[in-house]
């Protein structure tokens, strides 16, 4: 004979399971059912910033609510991704993310979130190559000499950066570490000053991202020796890759990506991952992105969640490489 307690175990987890079921299919149906935040842990104006201005208004006509952008910046992103990661995990809050995600791993001692368990991936919204840009006064025209000369030169060539952790400085010493060369670092505050420097001759070459410095290099003030992109862009297509001017596994681009808190149910990702490749598809959208160098992707949340922690696990052992350790 069954014993009672075990009959009425059996059927309260049903009825728990059947409850958990009809709440998410409640929540599909229903959301939103109010505006939704997209938290920009930067100030107003940056790369990150500019793409999820672009985007949103797209995914608010197909969401059919209001998409609000709260930009949190300080500390190199963290005050924004933080409270994010603490915000309730309804669907109602998201974070748009750019590179500095995935370098933080490697630069900060004790981040107040989990980069990955944290968070519920969403997707890749767009992805924005890296250049290598030289200044005209080095006499290099192609990445091979200029590891000729940095090698004939050790210490010798200076390059700039936004800063100690910055994908421009990681990028160097992945150059670094895949060529067998030694540059001397020279962090400045922000991108703006390094950019300002480099075109100036105070040093010598820069990484960075590829919107920042195709317009110079255009003009003649700066040179783009190669870009760090799987494949060419198609804002540079004249320009090699990393890859093609023989520095093998050197992909560096600047992904820029959603995310919202831990445990936001699935079918309120699924509704606005929807809402993102719907933006994306659009002919206006894709032309402003690609105005700023940047490509759209639209992954899938398991495609994006791979990538994060691929990206982590690559700038950890970059960073340690070069004897950088967290602070």
């Amino acid at each position: 004979m069954r014993h009672p307690f075990t009959s009425w175990t059996a059927h309260g987890l049903l009825f728990l399971a059947l409850a958990g079921a009809a709440a998410a299919t409640a929540h599909a149906q229903g959301y939103p059912a109010k505006p939704v935040r997209m938290i920009v842990p930067f100030a107003p104006g940056g790369n990150t910033d500019i793409i999820a201005r672009i985007v949103a208004p797209e995914m608010a006509k197909s969401l059919g609510q209001q998409i609000v952008i709260e930009n949190r910046g300080g500390a190199g992103s963290l005050i924004g991704t933080e409270a994010a990661a603490k915000s309730p995990a309804d669907g109602y809050t998201l974070l748009m993310v750019s590179a500095a995600h995935v370098i933080n791993p490697a630069m900060v001692k004790n981040l107040p979130f989990d980069p990955v368990k944290s968070f519920a991936a969403i997707s890749m919204v767009a992805d924005v190559p890296s250049a290598l840009v030289v200044h005209p006064s080095l006499p290099v025209t192609t990445v091979k000499q200029l590891i000729a000369l940095a090698r004939a030169r050790p210490g010798e060539l200076n390059y700039s950066s936004a800063g100690r952790g910055s994908i421009g400085h990681l990028s160097a010493e992945l150059l670094g570490s895949i060529a067998k060369i030694r540059m001397t670092h020279v962090p400045y505050k922000g991108a703006g000053p390094a950019l300002v420097d480099t075109m100036a001759g105070h040093v010598q070459l820069l990484l960075s991202s590829m919107p920042a410095v195709i317009g110079f290099s255009r003009e003649g003030k700066l040179r783009m020796i190669a870009q760090g992109g799987e494949k060419r862009s198609a804002a540079a297509k004249d320009v090699p890759t990393m890859i093609e001017s023989g520095v093998p596994g050197f992909v560096v681009t600047a992904g820029f990506g959603l995310f919202a808190p831990a445990g936001t149910p699935r079918p309120a990702i699924d509704r606005v991952l929807a809402a993102l490749k719907a933006s994306l598809s659009g002919a206006g959208v894709r032309e402003r992105l690609s105005g700023q160098g940047a490509e759209p992707v639209g992954s899938t949340p398991e495609e994006y969640a791979a990538f994060t922690a691929s990206e982590i696990r690559k700038w950890v052992k970059v960073a340690r490489g070069a004897g950088i350790q967290p602070e």
